[in-house]
């Protein structure tokens, strides 16, 4: 069976409370053999270290998303403390938002550099979040605060200028579902501009599912339509870009065994 990695899920969402052993068990099954599980302020990045303690085939990123940015000292103790943990192999996902709130922007900025800091301090690599905010995103990483670790763009914006800014600055790119949705028009384009050994790909479960389950709760079942849409535009197999998906996120974070 092609064994596949999610790089990006958050099964600590509130979505799968009624069914989320169900659906673990049954995206394994799948050959889905590894997934990260993000968190996004301290109570997230706990219960996925949670999670990735129950289930040996996932891992854990800690760290405060642009929208939990309130309490972001006292928060970043925490997400020390929480990066100790055995399992936990990157800090994310963190960065920029400036879809939801503009009116903070000096403040996302300064703790996305505080993040970074402490990414560099763990030896960790960053997973990255940035919506609407491409070029304080490039500013803050070509100009502020150096990652050692580089690490990824996560749901990466389908925007050319910061695809190429990414991967000069030494970042993976990873596609979600929105690759496959029918009313974008430049995916392939954007899919050919990253080399197959910087690419990786992810559900963003339980958001952004792939055509034709648009709008519908996401699972990493269906990372398999995110593959297919990499493969058809690349021309090769959905089984060249399961490996090579899979050997670019073992080797992105390389704490997972």
């Amino acid at each position: 069976m092609m064994e596949l990695f999610d790089s990006h899920a958050h099964y600590n969402d509130e979505q799968y409370d009624l069914d989320r052993d169900e659906i673990i068990k049954k995206i394994f099954e799948s050959g889905v053999t590894k997934i990260i599980n993000a968190g996004y302020n301290v109570e997230a990045s706990k219960t996925s270290i949670e999670l990735a303690e129950k289930y040996d085939f996932i891992y854990a990123a800690v760290g405060i998303h642009p929208q939990d940015i309130e309490n972001i000292s006292i928060d970043l103790i925490e997400i020390e403390k929480l990066s100790n943990h055995s399992k936990v192999i990157a800090i994310g996902e963190i960065g920029l938002d400036y879809h939801w709130n503009k009116e903070n922007k000096q403040e996302q900025i300064e703790a996305f550099a505080r993040q970074i800091e402490l990414a560099n301090k763990l030896d960790l690599p960053i997973v990255i979040h940035s919506r609407d905010a491409y070029v304080d995103t490039i500013n803050v990483l070509k100009n502020m605060v150096d990652a050692n670790k580089k690490g990824v763009f996560h749901c990466c914006p389908l925007n050319a200028e910061l695809v190429k800014d990414a991967l000069d600055l030494g970042y993976n790119i990873s596609f979600a579902g929105a690759i496959t949705f029918k009313n974008v028009k430049n995916a392939d384009e954007i899919i050919k501009m990253v080399p197959m050994d910087r690419i990786q790909i992810e559900t963003d479960a339980p958001y952004l599912s792939p055509e034709p389950f648009r709008g519908k709760r996401n699972d990493s079942t269906r990372i398999k339509y995110i593959a297919q849409k990499v493969a058809t535009a690349r021309g090769i197999s959905v089984e060249e870009v399961a490996k090579m998906t899979y050997e670019n996120t073992l080797r992105m974070f390389g704490r997972i065994s």
